[in-house]
């Protein structure tokens, strides 16, 4: 009864399950399907990545062709945001996009990778907005870093508009509340979009199952549901990507700022 409703749950599947109890010094550093998920993410991107350009053949193959496609992309959205001398940022940028797309992508993945990952269903890490606020505040971390460490007390500038004096008290504050709130709206917006989407898709998934149970008349009453829950799904495919370039060029942008201070 309790495994029936976990499949019905739309929530069920955000669930945190220990796959290995850990404990360090009274801390709790269990293994967690998270954690696996987040390994997997890293081993399959640099598999992907390692296995693609292994050859670097002159005329590309459809492997390195790809991983060249999404080198090429991300390096023209770090020139276009940040300029040339923003090309030092490119490994970190590149490697949140290709963290959070991995991420995304393998939540949407068949159920527990048809048997070869030891948990009841897939696990999409970026729906914990634990996850999202600390990818969100490792950014937040290199742009204060960065800007005070080639700026000095002179990155403090960002939060000074280029207003009339008598304008300062009251833009001064807000615009220190708009940077302080950036790692919140980072996490949120990929976390809810992550969350939503697979709530959607769970529930239509829910529908199939019920009408299919009712007999002849209930199989046929699945044909709605089950076509929007395939478009759903190819959505999510669509949404996956979209977040990650979202996640990339926000963080480009915050990077700037750190550049550039007085802009």
């Amino acid at each position: 009864m309790a495994s029936e409703q976990g499949g019905l749950d739309p929530i069920h599947q955000f669930e945190i399950k220990t796959l290995f109890p850990m404990e360090f010094f009274g801390i709790d550093a269990s293994f967690t399907n998270s954690t696996l998920y987040m390994v997997l993410a890293v081993g399959l991107s640099a598999a992907f990545l390692i296995f693609s350009m292994r050859g670097r053949a002159l005329v590309p193959g459809r492997w390195q062709s790809v991983a060249e496609m999404m080198y090429e992309f991300i390096a023209n959205l770090v020139r276009q945001i940040l300029g040339s001398e923003g090309m030092k940022f490119f490994p970190l940028v590149f490697t949140l996009f290709i963290f959070v797309l991995f991420c995304n992508v393998i939540g949407l993945l068949p159920t527990d990778l048809f048997g070869i990952i030891p948990v009841p269903h897939a696990f999409t890490v970026t729906s914990h907005i634990i996850i999202t606020f600390a990818l969100a505040m490792l950014v937040m971390t290199v742009v204060v870093g960065y800007g005070f460490f080639k700026h000095g007390f002179g990155f403090l500038k960002l939060f000074i508009p280029d207003v009339p004096v008598v304008l300062l008290p009251i833009l001064v504050p807000i615009e220190v509340i708009s940077f302080l709130s950036r790692p919140i709206s980072l996490s949120l917006r990929l976390f809810a979009n992550m969350l939503a989407g697979h709530v959607a898709m769970k529930v239509f998934a829910g529908f199939i199952i019920s009408l299919g149970s009712l007999g002849t008349l209930g199989v046929l009453a699945t044909v709605m549901p089950f076509a929007i829950g395939v478009a759903l799904t190819a959505l999510e495919f669509l949404v996956a990507f979209l977040q990650a370039f979202v996640f990339a060029t926000l963080t480009c942008i915050y990077l700037r700022d750190a550049m550039h201070p007085s802009h």
